[in-house]
C-alpha cells in the first residue's frame, strides 16, 4: 500500500470568494511544495478551471481529482468528486442550468476568473456562483452516483451551509460517501457523527497558504484516480 497525503477541498480564482492568486500553476506548485500527493479543486457550483488544472498537473507527481462544491436547494454545501474531466464537465452543465439567472456583482462578491494552463485569463464567469442551486439534497446524491462520483457533506462543523446546521442531522438513508471536517479536534463533531461515516480532513483553501500541509493521509494500492475511488467505494 502507498501512503498518499491529500487536500480535497481547494478553491481556484473561479470562486469569487477565493484569491486571484489561486491559479492552476500556483495551486499545483504550492501543493507540490507541501508534498501533497492528491488534491481536488472544488469551486463553487462550477468546474470551468478543472481542464487547466489537469493540464498543469500532467507529468507532475501529483493527482488532481476533478470536483465541484455544490450548494443544494436547501443551502447545504456538498463536495462532489469525479473520475474524469468528461464526467465533471457533464455534471458542470447540469449544475449551471440549475443556478439562478443572476449576474455576479464583482464589487460585492469578487471576480470569477477562468484561466488556461499558463494562468492567462480566458474569460470571466458572469453568472453568480455563490448561490443555492435548484438541485435538492437527495437529487444531488443520485446525480453524483449515477456519474460514478463521490459525494461528501462539506465542513459539517461550521455554523453556515453545513448539513447539520441546515437539517440538524445527517439523514440515515442518505447514501453519502463521507463527511468533511476542517477542525479535527472539535467536540461537536465527536458528539454528532456516527462512526459509520468516513471522515476526510481538508483545508477549504481560498488562499495559497491555506492549502493543507502533508498531514492528512490515506493508503492506496497505487497512486491513481482509480485507486482513490476504490478506496472510498470499498468502505472503511
Amino acid at each position: 500500500m502507498i501512503r498518499c497525503f491529500y487536500d480535497l477541498h481547494i478553491h481556484s480564482a473561479l470562486s469569487p470568494c477565493a484569491s486571484n492568486e489561486m491559479t492552476p500553476n500556483n495551486i499545483i506548485n504550492m501543493a507540490l511544495l507541501k508534498k501533497l500527493d492528491i488534491i481536488a479543486v472544488t469551486d463553487h457550483n462550477s468546474a470551468k478551471n478543472i481542464g487547466a488544472m489537469l493540464k498543469v498537473a500532467k507529468n507532475k507527481n501529483i493527482i488532481v481529482i476533478p470536483g465541484i462544491e455544490v450548494e443544494t436547494y436547501e443551502g447545504i454545501h456538498m463536495l462532489c468528486l469525479f473520475r474524469s474531466l468528461m464526467d465533471v464537465n457533464i455534471f458542470d452543465k447540469i449544475v449551471y442550468r440549475n443556478l439562478p439567472k443572476a449576474r455576479n456583482n464583482e464589487n460585492v462578491f469578487g471576480e470569477q476568473i477562468i484561466l488556461d494552463e499558463d494562468d492567462k485569463l480566458c474569460c470571466k464567469e458572469m453568472k453568480m456562483l455563490l448561490s443555492s442551486t435548484n438541485i435538492k439534497f437527495n437529487e444531488l446524491l443520485k446525480l453524483v452516483h449515477l456519474a460514478n462520483g463521490l459525494i461528501f457533506c462539506a465542513h459539517i462543523e461550521r455554523p453556515k451551509n453545513s448539513i447539520i446546521n441546515i437539517l440538524g442531522f445527517i439523514p440515515e438513508n442518505s447514501n453519502i460517501d463521507g463527511v468533511e471536517i476542517i477542525k479535527s479536534n472539535n467536540q461537536f463533531i465527536k458528539d454528532k457523527i456516527n462512526s459509520r461515516y468516513r471522515i476526510i480532513h481538508n483545508s477549504d483553501a481560498h488562499y495559497l497558504g491555506d492549502i493543507c500541509e502533508n498531514i492528512n493521509e490515506i493508503y492506496l494500492r497505487e497512486k491513481s484516480i482509480s485507486s482513490f475511488f476504490d478506496y472510498f467505494r470499498g468502505g472503511k
